[in-house]
């Protein structure tokens, strides 16, 4: 797996919080609300560290991503919340947890089954015998990236020492393998500096994630279908397993 610029270059990893609005993001309160009872969680896939961040108050959290750009970011905030350099496929800490997250959609990221299997896997080995699992992955079925466009994603971002910088995205998907790959771009206003990265995310079927999940002798408790707490539907916009071990 290549390694994105989005998240391993340090000036991009710079918008990461400033374009995903935490306090107002209905998967942070979901999570916030998961974890009241866990006394341990880790987060996969941890970014920047908010949600690890906020999750740490009273308990254990252990926050792990790939991107040391991300990391540093994360270990720059207030809070007790550990942070790891590691990867979901490969990661084995010794230690079992009572909520195992991976969120932001950051299981698009495996590209393949084998990938997939892999991250599977580490959720199993890290879980607590009664303790639960949520990861999310966006229905393949609703075309999402279609949505993606330059001109639907043209938007305006204020930096903090940038100022205002245009920003948009451009997409394509290849049909063979299902893999989408979407442009991110940034031009301050200011100076007309570009930064650009693109990134590649799969969009696996239901039915893999469940033959995948049974594999890792993970069980699916209850199947969500969006962020707000609502059972999976078909045509619902995301795939959501909440679970626990076989």
């Amino acid at each position: 797996m290549q390694e994105d610029r989005l998240y391993h270059d340090p000036e991009l990893a710079d918008f990461y919080d400033l374009e995903n609005g935490w306090s107002r993001s209905p998967d942070f309160a979901y999570c916030l609300s998961l974890a009241k009872d866990a006394a341990s969680v880790l987060d996969l896939g941890c970014g920047t560290g908010e949600l690890a961040v906020a999750l740490a108050e009273g308990r254990t959290v252990v926050g792990v991503d790939p991107a040391p750009a991300m990391l540093e970011i994360a270990r720059a905030k207030p809070g007790t919340a550990e942070f790891i350099e590691g990867d979901a496929r490969t990661l084995r800490l010794g230690r079992r947890f009572d909520l195992v997250l991976l969120t932001g959609h950051a299981f698009q990221v495996f590209l393949t089954p084998e990938d997939r299997r892999a991250a599977l896997a580490t959720i199993a080995a890290h879980l607590a015998p009664r303790g639960r699992f949520l990861f999310d992955s966006r229905n393949p079925a609703c075309r999402e990236w279609e949505e993606w466009g330059p001109q639907e994603s043209l938007r305006t971002v204020e930096h903090p020492r940038f100022g205002a910088v245009s920003a948009w995205n451009d997409v394509s998907e290849d049909p063979a393998t299902g893999i989408v790959t979407y442009g991110t771009h940034y031009e301050i206003q200011a100076t007309g500096k570009r930064l650009s990265a693109a990134s590649r995310i799969a969009f696996p079927e239901k039915a893999e994630l469940e033959a995948l999940m049974a594999e890792a002798g993970l069980r699916v408790d209850r199947w969500l279908g969006d962020w707000e707490g609502n059972e999976w539907r078909a045509g619902a916009k995301e795939l959501i397993p909440l679970g626990s071990l076989v």
